[in-house]
């Protein structure tokens, strides 16, 4: 039994993970890991699944997916609820169907629960329920989210514990989850522990210093706003996708809405889209941290220092 075991594991997909804060490089590095091991890049950012929303995601360029495949991008459209267990079902497949052409899936992005519910498996949760979702933002817009996690924390005090008051779309999904079935999502969490075993992968995380990260976060948003993203947002509204959809309520996204709808000056909307993905990266750095299997290195080593665990693994795995 211990060698069919064994035998069973050897044949798991390979992965090789990029992962780490907004603006670390994580897209550049994982192009140059796919070139140099025959890798294909799926997409493990859950904003970029979005059709139509380039810019504001900082989408790779046409050019750049013209180097290498790139898997997950533009598949749904912003009036879908894309959750993270649509995404652990179809990154599967893409996974499974990259590996089984000899090629190495390279999962590159900063949404740790994606890659998490990926690798991982999540627990079946059941679906959400537009009128709860749509009563939950209406208490915020009223009473603020602080309230909201506030009624979450007498349903669910674990789930609310691991949440901060500005992350409103997980809390409201604890709320979904809670009023719609009885049951708090920490218990179907702590019941699946995301325990499922399907492939063989290697974490990579590109860390960079504090002040560097936020300089790179302003930088980023000026560009894009010089490139395009104010008429971006335009053009979904213009389509019909209005403030209410959740890929609209993203980061970036809400602020240009409000600033259209004149509630906010151009300048404070600028300041407030660097200031909330500033406050994104650092949540992003807590829950990496919390991850005890990552290979973190500086966004100054050389490609030579990162890639040479990722050799390592791939040689391993072939020798097996």
């Amino acid at each position: 039994m211990q060698t069919e075991e064994i035998n069973k594991t050897l044949r798991l997909p390979t992965v090789i993970v990029i992962t780490g804060p907004t603006a670390s490089g994580k897209s550049n590095l994982s192009l140059l890991i796919a070139e140099k091991f025959n890798g294909e890049i799926v997409n493990a950012d859950s904003m970029q699944v979005y059709k139509g929303m380039d810019i504001g995601t900082a989408k790779p360029s046409i050019n750049t997916m013209k180097r290498v495949k790139h898997h997950l991008f533009d598949i749904v459209a912003p009036d879908i609820n894309f959750t993270a267990s649509d995404y652990s079902e179809l990154g599967k497949i893409t996974v499974e169907n990259i590996f089984s052409r000899g090629k190495i899936p390279i999962i590159t992005g900063g949404t740790g629960l994606y890659i998490r519910a990926l690798l991982s498996g999540i627990a079946p949760l059941p679906g959400s329920d537009e009128k709860l979702r749509i009563k939950f933002i209406k208490i915020a817009e009223k009473n603020g989210n602080a309230a909201l996690l506030k009624e979450l924390e007498a349903v669910d005090p674990v789930t609310a514990s691991c949440l901060h008051q500005n992350d409103q779309l997980r809390i409201i999904r604890g709320l979904e989850v809670f009023y719609k079935t009885g049951i708090p999502l920490s218990e179907y969490q702590a019941l699946h522990g995301f325990s499922e075993n399907w492939c063989n992968a290697i974490k990579i995380g590109i860390m960079v210093e504090r002040e560097e990260l936020y300089r790179r976060i302003n930088a980023r948003v000026d560009a894009m706003i010089a490139g395009g993203f104010i008429e971006e947002v335009k053009k979904l509204l213009e389509q019909g996708y209005g403030r209410e959809y959740k890929a609209l309520r993203s980061i970036g996204y809400k602020e240009i809405c409000s600033y259209l709808a004149g509630e906010y000056s151009f300048e404070e909307m600028l300041e407030l889209i660097k200031r909330d993905t500033r406050r994104y990266a650092k949540r992003q750095i807590t829950w990496f941290k919390k991850e005890s299997d990552i290979y973190w290195f500086k966004d100054s080593d050389s490609f030579a220092t990162i890639s040479e665990p990722v050799m390592e693994f791939l040689y391993l795995r072939r020798l097996s």
